[in-house]
């Protein structure tokens, strides 16, 4: 089975084709910038990264247009299994911010070949690798969390179940909320990250609109923001603060915790 990672330089990207690489299978990176190129808005590419894949692995872009036409295009091309990372919450209204990743759970939901989607909550890495690693390094990070909890999950533990439901049976038709061991306020993650990296950071709680104002006085695009508005909303209902124990089940092992990432990325924020 040759497996077709997209993305493959992203955060879960990357993770699992060194994992699927490092455990012996036959695996295939495209991205932009990869020898194997791959770009959602010209679909002139996507027939030489499919060419002989029987298994992919996806995020989808912001854009929903072209969803349907690449999952169409890779059934006719041979694949047979499809994990998608998608978000947790994004099968009820949270779907609204972020159209292309539910574009792709209706897409594959219809197909009649394996397909498992993965739901993740808000990754570790978001505090390090984009997002978040800008203010957290300025010593001030402000959103409006509403003090909801969330938890929080390791790209790597991401990483380890897609190659999980990729290589093995028993996963057709099924999605994954996928969580961290445990529910942390934004506050107790800073204070968590602040004593890893051995710098004081502060956490400010601002209201949507004063984190509108922020975002935009930044030079944030108004589609960026938007998303991230939705984003916020979402997790202030509180639906997706409870872990979930899915990533032991499949694993056999527990979730990475926070405090265990901030110690391995605590010198990112130096």
């Amino acid at each position: 089975m040759t497996i077709l990672v997209l993305g493959a330089t992203g955060k879960t990207g990357r993770r699992l084709y060194r994992t699927l690489h490092d455990a012996g299978e036959s695996v295939r990176a495209a991205s932009r910038t990869s020898p194997t190129r791959f770009d959602w808005s010209i679909p002139d590419t996507w027939a030489g990264a499919l060419s002989g894949a029987s298994a992919i692995y996806f995020v989808a872009p912001d854009d929903p247009a072209p969803v349907e036409a690449f999952v169409e295009q890779a059934v006719s091309a041979g694949v047979g299994r499809f994990v998608v990372l998608s978000g947790r919450g994004l099968d009820s209204s949270a779907g609204d911010a972020f159209p292309g990743m539910a574009a792709a759970d209706r897409a594959v939901s219809a197909l009649d070949v394996e397909w498992t989607i993965l739901r993740p909550n808000n990754f570790n890495q978001n505090f390090d690798e984009d997002l978040w690693h800008g203010p957290i390094v300025s010593g001030r990070l402000g959103l409006p969390t509403g003090g909801i909890p969330e938890p929080f999950i390791d790209a790597q533990d991401i990483a380890d179940v897609a190659a999980t439901v990729l290589t093995r049976g028993g996963h057709h038709g099924k999605a994954y909320d996928l969580s961290g061991p445990e529910a942390l306020t934004f506050a107790d993650a800073v204070e968590v990250i602040s004593r890893a990296a051995n710098q004081p950071v502060e956490f400010v709680e601002l209201t949507p609109a004063e984190y509108t104002a922020e975002l935009l006085a930044a030079g944030v695009p108004a589609e960026s923001v938007a998303v991230l508005d939705g984003l916020f909303a979402y997790l202030r209902t509180g639906q997706n603060s409870a872990p979930t124990s899915n990533v032991e089940d499949l694993l056999g092992r527990p979730a990475r915790t926070f405090a265990d990432y901030a110690a391995r990325a605590a010198g990112a924020w130096s």
